[in-house]
């Protein structure tokens, strides 16, 4: 695929996020309790992978590779996704979507740029440059007039 349609694949993922959160916030806002809009956003998509994968999967399931996956991986994402998400069902009534969505999105490219520069998460080592530097500086720009009154 080339960049231009990643890229814009990307975003309309970013897109679809947002809207996700919103739509869950209310759920979360009616229920008065975040994490229960959680599970029903889990639950649903869980129902709906299955769905993807049934439909979309041109290979059969290899239980040979599975089971030589660390169960850690198998359960740890859920865990940190979860988190996340809740936190931002919590904090979205609180802040507003904007507030909270360019925070959140502060948040996860700061420890992505560290991330990528270390190679965690066994991912290919992307040094930081002056260039990152500039655009992360520019992003934290950005998210202060984006909060500022």
């Amino acid at each position: 695929m080339n960049q231009q349609l990643l890229s814009t694949i990307a975003f309309l993922g970013g897109v679809c996020l947002a809207i996700q959160s919103g739509f869950s916030t209310q759920l979360g806002s009616l229920l008065k309790k975040p994490i229960l809009a959680s599970m029903a956003t889990y639950t649903s998509g869980a129902l709906f992978a299955l769905i993807f994968v049934l439909l979309f999967s041109k290979d059969t399931l290899n239980l040979q590779s599975e089971k030589q996956v660390p169960t850690h991986l198998w359960v740890i994402g859920g865990l940190f996704s979860i988190t996340g998400i809740t936190l931002y069902y919590f904090t979205i009534p609180k802040l507003g979507i904007a507030k909270m969505m360019s925070l959140g999105l502060c948040g996860q490219l700061i420890f992505s740029v560290i991330a990528g520069h270390f190679g965690w998460f066994n991912l290919p080592l992307e040094p930081i440059s002056t260039k990152k530097m500039i655009g992360a500086t520019a992003m934290i720009i950005g998210i202060i007039f984006i909060n500022s009154k």
